[in-house]
């Protein structure tokens, strides 16, 4: 497709929000297309001319990459979400073994208030433009009814609302979302729906992976994730997981000034 710069320009202005410095990456941009240029190229270039100007702007703009390192396997996801539902006044319990009316069902998340108790299966893909097809959601809703069976003879749940909740980090086909509506089951995308997706509730709530960090590597992304560290302000309240893996103190204010940064910007 062609390339369009009104795209990468709106792109770049969702996290920067800042013209001057928009309009000095598309200058510097500009003499490095060439015919045939693939967009994940063209990230790489516009990400490292931000990361130049401004850690926590690249970081912004690497949230959805950033995402995608929530793996290989999906178990950090879990927890990410689990704490975007926590942050929301949910008290939330990962992976538990959830008594149906028929079978036992391992649910990814459970979330609770007052009021109403969730149901939350994630799906977690490590690369762009995967669509989740209609099996899926038919597969959740097929365990949230068993689930619901048994939760209706518990006086606890009584005049509780349910809800079964289908999460993912990249997109649904358009039959899944048409299914999802059509049962009544919450999916939750990148970006859908517009208010609530993935994307709004981690930019509303402030609370970025630190996988989205551009002053850690690879392999010290990964070491935190083992220590059960996934969000930014983990290590910017505490320095103890950074020096756990051996950080060094200069590098360590740099990892917590972006992070904090990165937080903190409204």
């Amino acid at each position: 497709a062609p390339f369009a710069e009104y795209k990468l320009r709106e792109s770049l202005r969702n996290v920067c929000g800042n013209e001057v410095m928009v309009n000095e990456i598309l200058e510097e941009l500009r003499p490095k297309l060439y015919a045939g240029i693939s967009t994940k190229k063209i990230y790489a270039l516009a990400f490292k001319m931000l990361r130049k100007r401004s850690r926590h702007v690249a970081a912004r703009y690497h949230l959805k990459r950033g995402i995608m390192e929530l793996g290989p396997v999906g178990y950090p996801f879990e927890r990410f979400v689990a704490e975007l539902l926590r942050h929301q006044g949910y008290r939330v319990r990962v992976g538990q073994i959830v008594q149906g009316n028929c079978v036992n069902h391992e649910i990814d998340i459970l979330a609770e208030n007052n009021n109403e108790i969730i149901m939350v299966e994630c799906k977690h893909h490590t690369l762009p433009g995967v669509a989740n097809d209609v099996k899926t959601p038919l597969y959740i809703e097929a365990r949230f009814q068993d689930v619901t069976k048994a939760w209706n003879k518990r006086f606890e749940y009584q005049g509780k609302k349910q809800e079964g909740w289908l999460v993912t980090n990249t997109r649904f086909s358009s039959d899944a979302m048409k299914y999802g509506s059509c049962v009544g089951l919450h999916l939750v995308s990148w970006d859908f729906p517009s208010k609530g997706s993935l994307k709004e509730q981690i930019d509303r709530l402030g609370l970025y992976p630190i996988t989205c960090l551009t002053s850690l590597t690879s392999y010290e992304k990964q070491a935190l994730l083992k220590q059960d560290i996934i969000l930014c302000n983990d290590i910017y309240n505490s320095d103890a997981p950074l020096k756990k893996i051996n950080i060094s103190s200069s590098r360590i204010n740099t990892i917590q000034q972006e992070g904090r940064q990165l937080c903190e910007r409204t």
